[in-house]
């Protein structure tokens, strides 16, 4: 179905903390996109403007929110009230999609959007555009089965999926977690659910990684060690403990290492590492466009383990060690034990992170990482694939 010569992408992403919803949307946008193919994302992320965006897509910004607990949510910048802000939130949507008049609307992990944000735009599709298709693009893991069941059954979720919702994309692979299971979904929801698989991303080239390596100080032959925790907003504490590693080697450590905070790391804390990281001779950023060049030039990634950064490392074929947080969702550990099962990761979980046992695990890594490559080149990464394929037939 193509209208006027082209066909019409509206993608939501509620961004109330971190990076991945914007980059899963914008990775997912960036493969889509084609001559035929306009894509407008809606997003309240507060530094969606420092991406680069290739022709054909663009944004519209909505008010930022932040989350202060899994239920209270705050504006991010402006003063006022947070009902007011969702008010303006909601209008925003609504209007974009009437004028925009989207072929295929998919929307990002919430189901009704951040406090019900995005029911009167998906009742209007249904209503008076019924030609479009709805989609709603699941992570592999939301939460623990409890906490998601109760969660949708208060909410109303599961009857939004059978009625407003054409498919449900989940991007994970059901043999290392099943929400079909886990979460209960009724047998008409789940005839609706395709799972895609991860979402492969970027693959730099050589010079490219080698001129990164270069800029960043890495000699030729010296081993890098990057830490990434995503948005850097709950990331302190990982940093903390790799920073206390690194003072009680002394120098003795067999590799470099490269810090990226996260632009959502609260300041005092990014300047607090900042100060310990130059007095090690630590490379530490606050934030990197291109992170999968970074994670390319790495041998071993320290990481949290959130979807996005999980995509970056099983595309890169990279060594890696989760320390996944596990409030106030489980949704990381959860995934770290998928991935350790098959060989995929090693993890350490939250309370068990110490300076000791993470330099431990990480030598051990460096030491032998030929398995973890191994299980990673075996791992197949069809996100990308099946979501194009799904397009092309919904253009048919």
């Amino acid at each position: 179905m193509v209208r006027n010569g082209t066909y019409d992408i509206l993608m939501y992403s509620h961004d109330t903390y971190g990076l991945g919803h914007i980059r899963r949307t914008m990775a997912i946008a960036s493969q889509l996109i084609g001559p035929e193919v306009n894509i407008l994302i809606l997003t309240g992320s507060p530094i969606v403007g420092r991406f680069s965006f290739p022709e054909q897509i663009d944004f519209v910004r909505i008010p930022g929110m932040i989350k202060k607990t899994n239920e209270e949510y705050l504006p991010l910048s402006i003063k006022i009230h947070p009902q007011h802000a969702l008010s303006i939130r909601k209008s925003i949507i609504t209007a974009t999609a009437r004028t925009f008049r989207p072929h295929l609307f998919i929307v990002d992990k919430e189901p009704l959007g951040l406090k019900r944000e995005v029911l009167p735009t998906l009742h209007w599709l249904k209503r008076c555009f019924p030609e479009a298709r709805t989609i709603l693009g699941l992570r592999d893991i939301m939460d623990d089965a409890a906490t998601v069941r109760q969660d949708w059954e208060d909410k109303k979720v599961y009857s939004a999926l059978a009625d407003l919702y054409s498919e449900i994309w989940v991007y994970g692979n059901r043999e290392l977690y099943d929400p079909i299971v886990e979460y209960g979904i009724p047998e008409a929801v789940a005839r609706k659910m395709i799972f895609t698989g991860y979402i492969p991303r970027k693959t730099p080239e050589n010079d490219a990684v080698r001129r990164l390596k270069r800029d960043q100080g890495v000699a030729n032959g010296e081993r890098l060690v990057v830490v990434t925790t995503g948005g850097g907003g709950d990331g302190f504490a990982v940093m903390d403990t790799f920073l206390a590693m690194v003072e009680a080697a002394a120098g003795r450590l067999p590799f470099t290492s490269l810090l990226v905070t996260g632009p959502f790391m609260p300041r005092q804390e990014r300047r607090d590492l900042a100060v310990r990281a130059r007095r090690l001779g630590v490379r530490i950023l606050p934030f990197v466009r291109h992170m999968e060049g970074l994670l390319a030039a790495a041998e071993l990634v320290v990481t949290m383990g959130g979807y996005n950064t999980i995509c970056e490392i099983l595309t890169q074929g990279k060594p890696s060690l989760i320390i996944p947080r596990e409030t106030p969702r489980r949704e990381q550990l959860l995934r770290a034990q998928a991935l350790k099962r098959q060989g995929l990761v090693d993890f350490i979980p939250w309370g068990e992170c110490t300076p000791a046992t993470m330099k431990e695990k990480i030598l051990r890594i460096l030491a032998d990482p030929e398995p973890f490559r191994q299980a990673m080149a075996r791992f197949p990464l069809t996100g990308l694939d099946v979501m194009r394929q799904r397009l092309a037939l919904f253009r048919a």
